[in-house]
Protein backbone atom coordinates (compact mmCIF):
# COMPACT_ATOMS: atom_id res chain seq x y z
CA UNK A 1 0.00 0.00 0.00
CA UNK A 2 1.17 3.52 -1.00
CA UNK A 3 2.21 5.78 1.92
CA UNK A 4 -0.60 8.05 0.63
CA UNK A 5 -3.20 5.63 0.99
CA UNK A 6 -2.15 4.87 4.06
CA UNK A 7 -1.87 8.30 5.50
CA UNK A 8 -5.94 8.17 4.00
CA UNK A 9 -7.13 5.39 5.67
CA UNK A 10 -5.02 6.30 8.75
CA UNK A 11 -6.78 10.08 8.85
CA UNK A 12 -10.13 7.65 8.91
CA UNK A 13 -8.75 6.54 11.93
CA UNK A 14 -8.35 10.37 13.82
CA UNK A 15 -10.25 10.68 17.18
CA UNK A 16 -12.25 13.57 18.15
CA UNK A 17 -11.99 14.98 21.66
CA UNK A 18 -14.45 17.63 23.28
CA UNK A 19 -12.17 19.32 26.03
CA UNK A 20 -13.84 18.93 29.31
CA UNK A 21 -14.93 22.44 30.72
CA UNK A 22 -15.25 24.12 27.76
CA UNK A 23 -17.58 26.62 26.62
CA UNK A 24 -20.97 26.58 27.96
CA UNK A 25 -23.98 25.88 26.30
CA UNK A 26 -25.34 29.19 24.75
CA UNK A 27 -22.45 31.68 26.00
CA UNK A 28 -21.85 32.91 22.68
CA UNK A 29 -23.25 35.24 19.79
CA UNK A 30 -26.40 34.51 17.31
CA UNK A 31 -25.44 36.18 14.00
CA UNK A 32 -27.34 35.90 11.40
CA UNK A 33 -25.89 38.93 9.50
CA UNK A 34 -23.53 37.28 7.06
CA UNK A 35 -21.70 40.85 6.66
CA UNK A 36 -21.20 40.89 10.40
CA UNK A 37 -18.96 37.25 10.74
CA UNK A 38 -16.03 36.86 12.63
CA UNK A 39 -12.50 36.17 10.86
CA UNK A 40 -13.02 32.26 11.81
CA UNK A 41 -16.30 32.00 9.63
CA UNK A 42 -13.61 32.10 6.34
CA UNK A 43 -11.85 29.00 7.28
CA UNK A 44 -14.83 27.09 8.30
CA UNK A 45 -16.41 24.93 5.49
CA UNK A 46 -15.90 22.14 3.23
CA UNK A 47 -13.31 20.96 1.01
CA UNK A 48 -12.92 18.47 -1.68
CA UNK A 49 -10.25 16.89 -3.94
CA UNK A 50 -8.90 13.59 -5.62
CA UNK A 51 -5.53 11.88 -5.35
CA UNK A 52 -4.32 8.50 -6.98
CA UNK A 53 -4.41 5.38 -4.96
CA UNK A 54 -2.13 2.66 -4.68
CA UNK A 55 -3.53 0.75 -7.78
CA UNK A 56 -3.57 4.05 -10.27
CA UNK A 57 -6.88 4.90 -9.37
CA UNK A 58 -8.32 8.37 -8.88
CA UNK A 59 -10.12 8.62 -5.50
CA UNK A 60 -12.33 11.59 -4.13
CA UNK A 61 -12.08 12.96 -0.35
CA UNK A 62 -13.52 15.50 1.52
CA UNK A 63 -13.37 17.32 4.43
CA UNK A 64 -15.35 19.81 6.76
CA UNK A 65 -13.61 22.44 9.19
CA UNK A 66 -16.27 23.85 11.93
CA UNK A 67 -15.16 26.80 14.10
CA UNK A 68 -15.54 26.86 17.87
CA UNK A 69 -14.85 30.14 18.35
CA UNK A 70 -11.25 32.09 19.29
CA UNK A 71 -9.65 30.14 16.58
CA UNK A 72 -10.74 26.82 17.74
CA UNK A 73 -11.57 24.51 14.86
CA UNK A 74 -12.54 20.81 14.55
CA UNK A 75 -12.58 18.39 11.52
CA UNK A 76 -14.41 15.86 9.85
CA UNK A 77 -12.54 13.90 6.84
CA UNK A 78 -14.58 11.59 4.54
CA UNK A 79 -12.83 8.85 2.55
CA UNK A 80 -14.76 8.72 -0.32
CA UNK A 81 -15.34 12.61 -0.94
CA UNK A 82 -18.05 14.95 0.87
CA UNK A 83 -21.51 13.76 1.98
CA UNK A 84 -23.80 13.50 -0.91
CA UNK A 85 -20.80 13.28 -3.25
CA UNK A 86 -19.07 10.55 -2.85
CA UNK A 87 -18.55 9.34 0.83
CA UNK A 88 -20.38 6.03 1.55
CA UNK A 89 -22.24 6.83 4.31
CA UNK A 90 -20.32 4.65 7.04
CA UNK A 91 -19.98 7.26 10.05
CA UNK A 92 -17.88 4.55 11.55
CA UNK A 93 -15.14 5.28 8.94
CA UNK A 94 -15.35 9.81 9.18
CA UNK A 95 -12.18 10.77 10.19
CA UNK A 96 -12.24 13.80 13.43
CA UNK A 97 -9.58 15.99 15.07
CA UNK A 98 -9.34 19.28 16.93
CA UNK A 99 -7.21 22.13 15.74
CA UNK A 100 -6.54 26.01 16.57
CA UNK A 101 -5.32 28.66 14.28
CA UNK A 102 -2.01 29.72 15.09
CA UNK A 103 0.46 31.71 12.86
CA UNK A 104 -2.03 31.80 10.01
CA UNK A 105 -2.55 28.64 9.50
CA UNK A 106 -4.66 25.59 11.48
CA UNK A 107 -3.21 22.55 12.02
CA UNK A 108 -4.77 19.43 12.84
CA UNK A 109 -2.49 16.94 14.44
CA UNK A 110 -2.64 13.01 15.57
CA UNK A 111 0.82 11.87 17.63
CA UNK A 112 0.63 8.92 15.54
CA UNK A 113 -1.16 9.42 12.51
CA UNK A 114 -0.09 12.57 10.61
CA UNK A 115 -1.08 15.64 10.56
CA UNK A 116 -3.60 18.01 8.46
CA UNK A 117 -2.81 22.25 7.81
CA UNK A 118 -5.22 24.29 6.81
CA UNK A 119 -3.76 27.22 4.53
CA UNK A 120 -4.74 29.97 2.10
CA UNK A 121 -7.92 28.13 1.36
CA UNK A 122 -6.59 24.33 0.81
CA UNK A 123 -6.30 21.34 3.51
CA UNK A 124 -3.06 19.57 2.73
CA UNK A 125 -2.43 16.29 4.50
CA UNK A 126 0.50 14.60 5.84
CA UNK A 127 2.25 11.42 7.15
CA UNK A 128 4.01 11.23 10.25
CA UNK A 129 7.54 11.57 7.81
CA UNK A 130 6.20 15.02 6.05
CA UNK A 131 4.80 13.21 3.62
CA UNK A 132 2.20 15.14 2.08
CA UNK A 133 -0.22 14.43 -1.35
CA UNK A 134 -3.19 14.92 -0.55
CA UNK A 135 -4.43 18.28 -1.42
CA UNK A 136 -8.46 19.75 -0.89
CA UNK A 137 -9.57 23.20 -1.89
CA UNK A 138 -12.42 24.74 -0.99
CA UNK A 139 -15.59 24.47 -2.31
CA UNK A 140 -19.45 26.08 -1.99
CA UNK A 141 -22.09 23.66 -2.69
CA UNK A 142 -25.64 24.83 -3.19
CA UNK A 143 -28.64 22.78 -2.91
CA UNK A 144 -30.03 22.25 -6.21
CA UNK A 145 -33.55 22.95 -5.12
CA UNK A 146 -32.64 26.25 -3.74
CA UNK A 147 -34.72 28.91 -5.15
CA UNK A 148 -37.63 26.01 -6.41
CA UNK A 149 -41.06 27.74 -8.05
CA UNK A 150 -43.62 26.70 -6.84
CA UNK A 151 -46.05 24.73 -9.46
CA UNK A 152 -49.74 25.97 -10.55
CA UNK A 153 -51.75 24.78 -7.93
CA UNK A 154 -49.13 25.48 -4.77
CA UNK A 155 -50.61 27.27 -1.44
CA UNK A 156 -47.73 29.92 -1.12
CA UNK A 157 -46.77 30.49 2.54
CA UNK A 158 -44.32 32.73 2.50
CA UNK A 159 -42.54 34.40 -0.98
CA UNK A 160 -41.19 37.87 0.99
CA UNK A 161 -43.72 40.26 0.02
CA UNK A 162 -46.25 39.34 3.74
CA UNK A 163 -46.22 36.58 6.40
CA UNK A 164 -50.71 36.53 5.50
CA UNK A 165 -50.30 32.80 5.40
CA UNK A 166 -49.05 32.70 9.16
CA UNK A 167 -51.54 33.22 11.94
CA UNK A 168 -49.40 36.58 13.97
CA UNK A 169 -46.75 36.26 11.09
CA UNK A 170 -43.41 38.13 11.89
CA UNK A 171 -40.38 38.79 8.85
CA UNK A 172 -37.12 40.68 9.27
CA UNK A 173 -36.77 43.61 7.84
CA UNK A 174 -35.02 42.35 4.93
CA UNK A 175 -37.83 39.80 3.96
CA UNK A 176 -37.05 36.42 5.72
CA UNK A 177 -39.60 34.51 7.56
CA UNK A 178 -38.86 34.50 11.47
CA UNK A 179 -38.70 31.58 13.83
CA UNK A 180 -42.32 30.39 15.70
CA UNK A 181 -44.49 30.37 12.45
CA UNK A 182 -47.98 28.52 12.66
CA UNK A 183 -49.64 28.65 9.13
CA UNK A 184 -53.20 28.73 8.50
CA UNK A 185 -53.81 26.39 6.37
CA UNK A 186 -54.09 23.28 7.09
CA UNK A 187 -53.21 20.08 5.06
CA UNK A 188 -53.42 15.96 4.73
CA UNK A 189 -51.28 14.69 2.47
CA UNK A 190 -48.50 17.04 1.03
CA UNK A 191 -45.32 18.68 -0.45
CA UNK A 192 -43.76 21.25 1.46
CA UNK A 193 -40.95 22.88 0.34
CA UNK A 194 -38.86 25.12 2.33
CA UNK A 195 -35.62 26.91 2.27
CA UNK A 196 -33.85 27.77 5.43
CA UNK A 197 -30.93 29.62 6.73
CA UNK A 198 -28.64 28.90 10.31
CA UNK A 199 -27.14 31.87 12.14
CA UNK A 200 -23.64 31.36 12.82
CA UNK A 201 -23.18 30.71 16.85
CA UNK A 202 -19.36 29.21 16.84
CA UNK A 203 -19.47 29.35 20.55
CA UNK A 204 -22.06 27.95 21.26
CA UNK A 205 -23.21 23.64 21.56
CA UNK A 206 -25.48 21.13 20.99
CA UNK A 207 -28.73 22.11 21.30
CA UNK A 208 -27.96 26.06 21.36
CA UNK A 209 -26.43 26.32 18.32
CA UNK A 210 -28.83 27.55 16.06
CA UNK A 211 -31.84 25.19 16.50
CA UNK A 212 -35.57 25.49 15.00
CA UNK A 213 -37.25 22.84 13.28
CA UNK A 214 -40.36 22.31 10.47
CA UNK A 215 -43.01 20.18 11.81
CA UNK A 216 -45.69 18.87 9.20
CA UNK A 217 -49.21 18.66 10.42
CA UNK A 218 -48.02 20.35 13.27
CA UNK A 219 -46.94 17.09 14.93
CA UNK A 220 -43.96 15.39 13.31
CA UNK A 221 -40.27 17.86 13.51
CA UNK A 222 -37.68 17.37 11.00
CA UNK A 223 -35.31 19.14 13.09
CA UNK A 224 -32.75 22.06 11.91
CA UNK A 225 -29.48 22.36 14.01
CA UNK A 226 -26.51 23.93 12.97
CA UNK A 227 -25.41 20.33 13.19
CA UNK A 228 -22.70 20.61 10.33
CA UNK A 229 -19.90 18.23 10.72
CA UNK A 230 -21.55 16.13 13.17
CA UNK A 231 -22.96 12.92 13.24
CA UNK A 232 -26.24 13.16 12.36
CA UNK A 233 -28.64 11.93 15.05
CA UNK A 234 -32.32 12.39 15.40
CA UNK A 235 -31.85 15.72 17.57
CA UNK A 236 -29.57 17.12 14.75
CA UNK A 237 -30.26 18.92 11.02
CA UNK A 238 -32.19 16.14 9.59
CA UNK A 239 -33.10 13.98 12.17
CA UNK A 240 -36.72 13.71 12.52
CA UNK A 241 -37.18 14.26 16.07
CA UNK A 242 -37.40 11.42 18.88
CA UNK A 243 -37.98 8.75 15.50
CA UNK A 244 -34.77 8.77 13.61
CA UNK A 245 -31.35 9.63 12.97
CA UNK A 246 -30.18 11.08 9.35
CA UNK A 247 -28.66 8.58 8.09
CA UNK A 248 -26.28 10.80 5.57
CA UNK A 249 -25.79 14.51 7.43
CA UNK A 250 -26.60 16.88 4.34
CA UNK A 251 -26.17 20.21 6.47
CA UNK A 252 -23.74 22.93 4.99
CA UNK A 253 -22.43 25.55 6.93
CA UNK A 254 -24.29 28.26 8.89
CA UNK A 255 -25.17 31.39 7.02
CA UNK A 256 -25.97 29.08 4.22
CA UNK A 257 -29.04 28.77 2.27
CA UNK A 258 -30.04 25.09 2.59
CA UNK A 259 -33.64 23.59 1.81
CA UNK A 260 -36.16 20.81 3.10
CA UNK A 261 -38.24 18.95 0.22
CA UNK A 262 -40.98 17.03 2.29
CA UNK A 263 -43.15 14.28 1.30
CA UNK A 264 -46.04 13.51 3.88
CA UNK A 265 -48.48 11.06 3.51
CA UNK A 266 -51.15 11.81 6.46
CA UNK A 267 -52.02 9.06 9.33
CA UNK A 268 -55.72 6.99 8.00
CA UNK A 269 -58.36 6.29 10.64
CA UNK A 270 -61.34 4.09 10.13
CA UNK A 271 -65.31 5.72 10.75
CA UNK A 272 -64.56 5.11 14.55
CA UNK A 273 -61.48 6.71 14.71
CA UNK A 274 -59.26 3.74 15.00
CA UNK A 275 -55.39 4.00 13.83
CA UNK A 276 -55.34 2.14 10.29
CA UNK A 277 -52.11 3.31 8.75
CA UNK A 278 -48.78 5.21 10.45
CA UNK A 279 -48.54 8.91 8.63
CA UNK A 280 -44.86 8.56 6.42
CA UNK A 281 -42.33 10.95 5.03
CA UNK A 282 -39.80 11.16 2.32
CA UNK A 283 -37.05 14.09 3.36
CA UNK A 284 -34.55 15.36 0.72
CA UNK A 285 -31.74 17.77 2.75
CA UNK A 286 -30.12 19.95 0.25
CA UNK A 287 -31.77 17.88 -2.54
CA UNK A 288 -30.40 14.22 -1.72
CA UNK A 289 -32.67 11.66 -0.02
CA UNK A 290 -32.48 11.27 3.80
CA UNK A 291 -35.39 9.45 4.46
CA UNK A 292 -37.56 7.34 2.26
CA UNK A 293 -40.83 6.70 3.30
CA UNK A 294 -39.99 6.88 7.11
CA UNK A 295 -43.14 5.30 9.18
CA UNK A 296 -43.86 7.87 11.66
CA UNK A 297 -45.40 6.56 15.05
CA UNK A 298 -49.20 7.31 14.44
CA UNK A 299 -50.41 7.13 17.64
CA UNK A 300 -48.12 10.22 18.99
CA UNK A 301 -47.02 12.98 17.65
CA UNK A 302 -43.06 14.09 18.57
CA UNK A 303 -41.37 16.29 21.39
CA UNK A 304 -42.74 19.84 21.94
CA UNK A 305 -45.41 18.79 19.00
CA UNK A 306 -48.40 21.92 19.09
CA UNK A 307 -50.93 19.31 17.76
CA UNK A 308 -51.68 15.82 18.82
CA UNK A 309 -51.63 12.72 16.82
CA UNK A 310 -55.44 12.47 15.17
CA UNK A 311 -56.96 12.30 12.17
CA UNK A 312 -57.67 16.31 11.65
CA UNK A 313 -55.35 18.51 9.38
CA UNK A 314 -52.53 20.60 10.51
CA UNK A 315 -50.42 23.25 9.87
CA UNK A 316 -46.43 23.77 9.10
CA UNK A 317 -45.10 24.75 12.09
CA UNK A 318 -41.95 26.51 12.08
CA UNK A 319 -40.26 26.43 15.57
CA UNK A 320 -38.94 28.99 17.85
CA UNK A 321 -35.97 28.07 19.94
CA UNK A 322 -34.35 31.33 20.69
CA UNK A 323 -31.91 31.07 17.76
CA UNK A 324 -32.43 33.60 14.60
CA UNK A 325 -33.36 30.72 12.07
CA UNK A 326 -34.33 32.20 8.64
CA UNK A 327 -37.30 31.25 6.14
CA UNK A 328 -37.69 32.31 2.71
CA UNK A 329 -39.70 30.51 -0.41
CA UNK A 330 -42.12 28.05 1.08
CA UNK A 331 -44.87 26.36 -0.30
CA UNK A 332 -46.67 23.56 -0.33
CA UNK A 333 -48.67 20.97 -2.72
CA UNK A 334 -51.62 19.12 -1.76
CA UNK A 335 -52.27 15.73 -2.47
CA UNK A 336 -48.45 15.28 -3.41
CA UNK A 337 -47.43 11.61 -4.28
CA UNK A 338 -44.01 10.59 -2.22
Amino acid sequence: MGKLSQMVLGMACFLFVVAAGSISVGAGPKISDPSKVDSDYALQGEYSGNYEDEDGNIVKAGAQVIASGNGKFRLAFYPGGLPGAGFKNDKSTIARADGELKDGQVRFQHKELGAAVLNDGRLELYDLAGQGGLSLAKVNRKSPTLGKTPPAGAVILFNGKNVDAWKDGKMTKDGLLMTGQTSKARFQDHYVHVEFRLPYQPLDRGQARGNAGIYVQGRYEVQMLDSFGLVGKMNECGGVYSVSDTPINMCLPPLVWQTYDIYYTAARYDNAGKLMTNPQMTVLHNGVKIHDKLELPGDRNTTAAPLGAGPEAGPVYLQDHGCPVRFRNVWVVENAQQ
